[in-house]
């Protein structure tokens, strides 16, 4: 594959497949197998990106390592990796994909990808074989990482979500428990896969907001777009309206407009048609939250 393409890095390696020395899952019995260093699990060492592989389950569809050119100087973190045959008795079948490569990097795929683009030969890494003590777990481990630490594409975050509830047998509260997330928070990801295609392709694109997005989930697919562009269109008439000169909040005397309000004769009726036009969704909830806080305060 050209430099800078997408890969596992599997086709960057010989692929040796069932005669890997490592693996041996199908290799002759006569073959002597190639030494391996005795590494304690947890303890730091720097190993041949020959014997690396980038975790086929990653989430992340696309790579972009241009802030790791770096690497080529210092490692600031290492990578943390499991066994090639502790990754294959929980998948088995993703043999091909591993060449003949014998860890599988879980946290670091951007590391190890900058490391082969900038010229590296080695990666500082820490054997953790109990992060694979089940599907689960590892796919946990792996997505938990991009979740906090790099921004993952919010699609291909919630990709990784489905796949980790699929793992929990359809659990979402325990694929939750596995992230440290609410079970609300898996739903709100699990939201997003049942947007139309040209709407996932807007969200990715920052040209839809995440809350706005999980609002149109939940609305029947062929109806998605038209919602949306009514949506939309509210917003930039909203912005129309709005004016350089207009007051920051802190400056807006409520009593005055509470004045006008009585001035205009206005029934709750017409307040709460008003109010539902100006705000979103969220600003709805937040004032109901605020309006029973003050009725709390003056004791009624």
């Amino acid at each position: 594959m050209a430099k800078g393409g997408r890969a596992d890095f599997a086709d960057l390696l010989d692929s040796t497949g069932a005669n890997s020395t490592v693996d041996g899952h199908n290799a002759p019995v006569a073959r002597e197998q190639a030494p391996r260093p005795h590494v304690p699990d947890g303890k730091p060492l720097e190993i041949s990106l020959e014997d690396l592989i980038g975790n086929p389950l990653n989430p992340r569809e696309k790579v972009n390592v241009d802030d790791l050119a770096s690497i080529a100087e210092i490692q600031l973190q290492p990578a943390l990796i499991v066994d090639r045959g502790t990754f294959l008795k929980l998948w088995p079948d993703l043999e091909s994909h591993l060449g003949s490569a014998k860890y599988v990097v879980v946290n670091g795929n951007r590391r190890l990808r900058a490391a082969h683009e900038y010229g590296r030969t080695t990666l500082e890494v820490v054997i953790k074989n109990e992060v694979a003590a089940t599907r689960a777990t590892l796919r946990a481990a792996s997505l938990r990482e991009n979740v906090e630490r790099e921004n993952l594409d919010v699609i291909d975050e919630a990709r990784g979500v489905q796949a980790l509830v699929d793992d929990c047998d359809g659990n979402g509260a325990a694929a939750g428990r596995q992230l440290g997330k609410s079970k609300m928070w898996v739903s709100q990801r699990l939201t997003l896969l049942k947007l139309a295609p040209e709407l996932q392709a807007k969200l990715r694109a920052g040209e839809l907001a995440v809350r706005d997005a999980r609002e149109l989930g939940r609305v029947p697919e062929p109806e998605q777009v038209a919602r949306w562009a009514a949506l939309f269109e509210k917003k930039l008439s909203r912005d129309d309206d709005s004016t350089g000169s207009k007051p920051e909040p802190r400056n807006i005397d409520a009593t005055k407009i509470a004045k006008t309000f009585k001035k205009w004769g206005a029934g709750t009726d017409v307040l709460a048609s008003a109010l539902y036009t100006y705000l979103d969704g969220d600003g709805v909830t937040d004032l109901i939250e605020q309006l029973n806080q003050i009725s709390v305060s003056n004791g009624q």
